[in-house]
């Protein structure tokens, strides 16, 4: 009987406890500036090919959650702001979407690379996040090139930034995603000539 009395009495209290953060009310993504067309056939024989790597990331963006780098040396990241997924997957799928618009090329999977990579484009996503001095969502990625079957790379850093009025989860996404597809644009451009 004194142990149902017990258990009782701490139920209530066992309400109380939560052993996982509390989920923000909503998740970010990155919105695709531009669209592949509904129904469109791309074909190998009369495109070329590239096959685009989820880009690697420093620890800091190893993390739904985005960050603020706050002075030289210190980061935080923006209360209540997760990603959907990733950011560098994020980045990959829009990188994807930019190139097959923008140049025509057909993107193939991991999988599907297996029969002809065609170009191959990787690199590191090293900033994907606020710049609290400047006020400014940041955007750098390094990309490595390899065109066909050559046998030298190419490498190019790209950079964009899109300004911000404050810094809060309902912000800091659409900033993101603006600098981030500025950066696709680029990479388009340099791997379209």
């Amino acid at each position: 009987m004194k142990k149902l009395a017990i258990f009782l009495l701490l139920l209530p209290l066992a309400a109380c406890i939560r052993l996982t953060p509390k989920p923000p009310a909503s998740l970010l993504t990155l919105d695709s500036a531009v669209t592949v067309p509904v129904g469109q056939t791309q074909n190998t024989a009369q495109a070329a090919t590239i096959t685009i790597a989820i880009p690697t990331v420093p620890q800091e963006l190893a993390t739904n959650r985005v960050p603020v780098l706050a002075d030289q040396t210190a980061i935080a990241y923006v209360k209540d702001a997760q990603w959907v997924e990733m950011p560098s997957r994020l980045f990959a799928r829009l990188l994807s979407d930019t190139l097959t618009v923008r140049t025509g090329r057909v993107v193939l999977s991991g999988r599907q690379a297996r029969v002809d990579p065609g170009a191959q484009l990787s690199g590191e996503l090293r900033r994907f996040g606020i710049d609290a001095q400047s006020n400014e969502a940041v955007v750098v990625f390094d990309a490595t090139l390899v065109r066909g079957n050559a046998p030298a790379f190419e490498k190019r850093r790209f950079e964009a930034r899109a300004p911000l009025t404050t810094i809060d989860a309902n912000t800091v996404g659409p900033a993101l995603s603006t600098a981030a597809n500025q950066v696709a644009s680029d990479v388009a451009d340099w791997v379209g000539r």
